[in-house]
Protein backbone atom coordinates (compact mmCIF):
# COMPACT_ATOMS: atom_id res chain seq x y z
CA UNK A 1 0.00 0.00 0.00
CA UNK A 2 1.26 3.75 -0.93
CA UNK A 3 2.42 5.87 1.86
CA UNK A 4 1.01 8.55 -0.23
CA UNK A 5 -3.09 10.18 0.47
CA UNK A 6 -4.17 13.36 -0.12
CA UNK A 7 -3.97 15.17 3.16
CA UNK A 8 -0.32 14.57 3.37
CA UNK A 9 0.20 16.18 -0.25
CA UNK A 10 3.23 18.60 -1.14
CA UNK A 11 1.55 22.05 -1.88
CA UNK A 12 2.69 25.07 -3.79
CA UNK A 13 2.00 28.28 -3.79
CA UNK A 14 0.57 30.57 -6.61
CA UNK A 15 3.15 32.76 -6.07
CA UNK A 16 6.22 30.18 -5.70
CA UNK A 17 4.96 28.40 -8.73
CA UNK A 18 4.84 31.82 -10.74
CA UNK A 19 8.40 32.29 -10.10
CA UNK A 20 8.96 29.16 -11.50
CA UNK A 21 7.56 29.79 -14.48
CA UNK A 22 8.72 33.39 -15.40
CA UNK A 23 12.48 32.18 -14.44
CA UNK A 24 11.00 29.55 -17.17
CA UNK A 25 12.80 26.44 -14.21
CA UNK A 26 14.31 23.46 -16.01
CA UNK A 27 12.41 20.12 -15.13
CA UNK A 28 9.50 21.78 -14.00
CA UNK A 29 6.07 20.47 -15.39
CA UNK A 30 2.46 21.87 -15.04
CA UNK A 31 -0.81 19.20 -15.65
CA UNK A 32 -3.75 20.93 -15.72
CA UNK A 33 -6.86 17.97 -15.07
CA UNK A 34 -9.35 20.28 -15.73
CA UNK A 35 -12.15 18.94 -18.07
CA UNK A 36 -13.97 21.27 -20.82
CA UNK A 37 -13.47 23.70 -17.85
CA UNK A 38 -9.32 24.51 -19.53
CA UNK A 39 -11.05 26.38 -22.22
CA UNK A 40 -11.44 29.33 -20.06
CA UNK A 41 -7.82 29.94 -19.28
CA UNK A 42 -4.96 27.98 -18.36
CA UNK A 43 -1.27 28.61 -16.89
CA UNK A 44 1.14 29.22 -19.98
CA UNK A 45 3.64 26.16 -20.65
CA UNK A 46 0.74 24.04 -18.78
CA UNK A 47 -0.30 20.29 -20.17
CA UNK A 48 -3.85 19.55 -20.24
CA UNK A 49 -5.00 16.37 -19.15
CA UNK A 50 -8.37 16.10 -18.11
CA UNK A 51 -9.46 13.48 -15.74
CA UNK A 52 -11.44 11.25 -17.60
CA UNK A 53 -8.24 10.34 -19.94
CA UNK A 54 -6.46 9.66 -16.78
CA UNK A 55 -7.01 5.40 -17.12
CA UNK A 56 -5.35 5.61 -20.01
CA UNK A 57 -2.95 8.44 -19.95
CA UNK A 58 -1.66 8.53 -16.40
CA UNK A 59 1.40 5.64 -17.20
CA UNK A 60 2.15 7.39 -20.56
CA UNK A 61 2.20 10.79 -18.18
CA UNK A 62 4.28 8.56 -15.57
CA UNK A 63 7.10 7.57 -18.62
CA UNK A 64 7.24 11.47 -20.01
CA UNK A 65 7.52 13.44 -16.95
CA UNK A 66 10.64 10.71 -15.38
CA UNK A 67 13.05 13.51 -15.93
CA UNK A 68 11.19 16.49 -14.50
CA UNK A 69 11.96 17.57 -11.07
CA UNK A 70 9.18 19.37 -10.21
CA UNK A 71 5.81 18.29 -11.28
CA UNK A 72 2.48 20.30 -9.72
CA UNK A 73 -1.12 19.31 -10.39
CA UNK A 74 -3.72 21.29 -10.63
CA UNK A 75 -7.73 21.63 -11.34
CA UNK A 76 -9.97 24.78 -10.65
CA UNK A 77 -9.83 24.75 -7.15
CA UNK A 78 -7.52 22.14 -6.23
CA UNK A 79 -9.66 21.02 -3.62
CA UNK A 80 -10.63 17.23 -5.40
CA UNK A 81 -9.29 16.78 -9.12
CA UNK A 82 -6.63 18.16 -9.18
CA UNK A 83 -5.32 16.26 -5.29
CA UNK A 84 -6.98 13.16 -6.65
CA UNK A 85 -4.88 13.41 -9.99
CA UNK A 86 -1.18 13.74 -8.50
CA UNK A 87 -2.21 11.04 -5.92
CA UNK A 88 -2.89 9.02 -8.70
CA UNK A 89 0.56 10.19 -10.68
CA UNK A 90 2.40 8.82 -7.63
CA UNK A 91 1.02 5.72 -7.35
CA UNK A 92 1.71 5.10 -11.14
CA UNK A 93 4.84 6.04 -10.03
CA UNK A 94 5.27 3.93 -7.60
CA UNK A 95 3.55 0.87 -9.37
CA UNK A 96 6.06 1.50 -12.66
CA UNK A 97 9.59 1.83 -10.07
CA UNK A 98 8.09 -1.19 -8.32
CA UNK A 99 7.89 -3.22 -11.90
CA UNK A 100 11.54 -1.48 -13.24
CA UNK A 101 12.29 -3.01 -9.95
CA UNK A 102 11.43 -6.56 -10.69
CA UNK A 103 12.40 -6.64 -14.56
CA UNK A 104 16.02 -5.75 -13.25
CA UNK A 105 15.72 -8.54 -11.13
CA UNK A 106 14.85 -10.84 -13.57
CA UNK A 107 16.22 -14.06 -14.90
CA UNK A 108 16.06 -12.38 -18.32
CA UNK A 109 16.49 -8.64 -17.43
CA UNK A 110 17.35 -6.72 -20.46
CA UNK A 111 19.61 -3.07 -20.46
CA UNK A 112 17.93 -0.07 -20.20
CA UNK A 113 19.95 2.52 -21.58
CA UNK A 114 21.96 4.72 -18.61
CA UNK A 115 19.54 7.83 -19.44
CA UNK A 116 16.80 5.44 -18.47
CA UNK A 117 18.84 4.50 -15.07
CA UNK A 118 19.69 8.04 -14.37
CA UNK A 119 15.89 9.42 -14.93
CA UNK A 120 14.82 6.36 -12.80
CA UNK A 121 16.80 7.71 -9.96
CA UNK A 122 16.62 11.12 -10.24
CA UNK A 123 14.29 12.58 -7.60
CA UNK A 124 11.32 14.18 -8.04
CA UNK A 125 8.83 16.44 -6.40
CA UNK A 126 4.85 16.33 -6.70
CA UNK A 127 2.87 19.52 -5.86
CA UNK A 128 -0.80 20.43 -5.83
CA UNK A 129 -1.07 24.24 -6.37
CA UNK A 130 -2.71 25.91 -3.36
CA UNK A 131 -5.96 27.35 -4.54
CA UNK A 132 -5.60 25.69 -8.47
CA UNK A 133 -6.50 27.96 -11.16
CA UNK A 134 -9.19 30.16 -9.67
CA UNK A 135 -6.57 31.55 -7.16
CA UNK A 136 -3.55 31.93 -9.61
CA UNK A 137 -5.70 33.68 -12.24
CA UNK A 138 -6.91 36.45 -9.76
CA UNK A 139 -3.20 37.38 -9.39
CA UNK A 140 -0.94 36.31 -12.51
CA UNK A 141 -4.54 36.17 -15.49
CA UNK A 142 -4.65 40.19 -16.92
CA UNK A 143 -7.19 42.13 -17.96
CA UNK A 144 -7.49 45.13 -19.89
CA UNK A 145 -9.21 47.86 -18.72
CA UNK A 146 -9.81 51.01 -21.32
CA UNK A 147 -5.27 51.22 -21.64
CA UNK A 148 -4.58 49.68 -18.61
CA UNK A 149 -3.64 46.26 -17.76
CA UNK A 150 -4.67 44.74 -14.12
CA UNK A 151 -5.55 41.88 -12.40
CA UNK A 152 -8.96 40.10 -11.65
CA UNK A 153 -8.83 40.89 -8.09
CA UNK A 154 -7.91 45.16 -8.87
CA UNK A 155 -11.15 44.59 -11.07
CA UNK A 156 -12.85 42.75 -8.55
CA UNK A 157 -12.45 45.33 -5.93
CA UNK A 158 -12.72 48.58 -8.47
CA UNK A 159 -15.84 46.97 -9.80
CA UNK A 160 -15.42 47.17 -13.37
CA UNK A 161 -15.99 45.21 -16.43
CA UNK A 162 -13.13 43.55 -17.70
CA UNK A 163 -11.78 41.99 -21.23
CA UNK A 164 -9.32 39.26 -20.75
CA UNK A 165 -5.57 39.81 -22.43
Amino acid sequence: MSANTIPNLARISRERLAELVRAKQPGLAIIDVRDSDFIGGHIVGCQNVPTNTHDHAMPELVRNLRDQDTVVFHCALSQQRGPSSALRYLRERERFASSKNQESTSEYKTEGSSEDKAADKKAQTVYVLEGGFTKWQEVFVKYHVGNHTVTKLTLIYLGTEMTKS
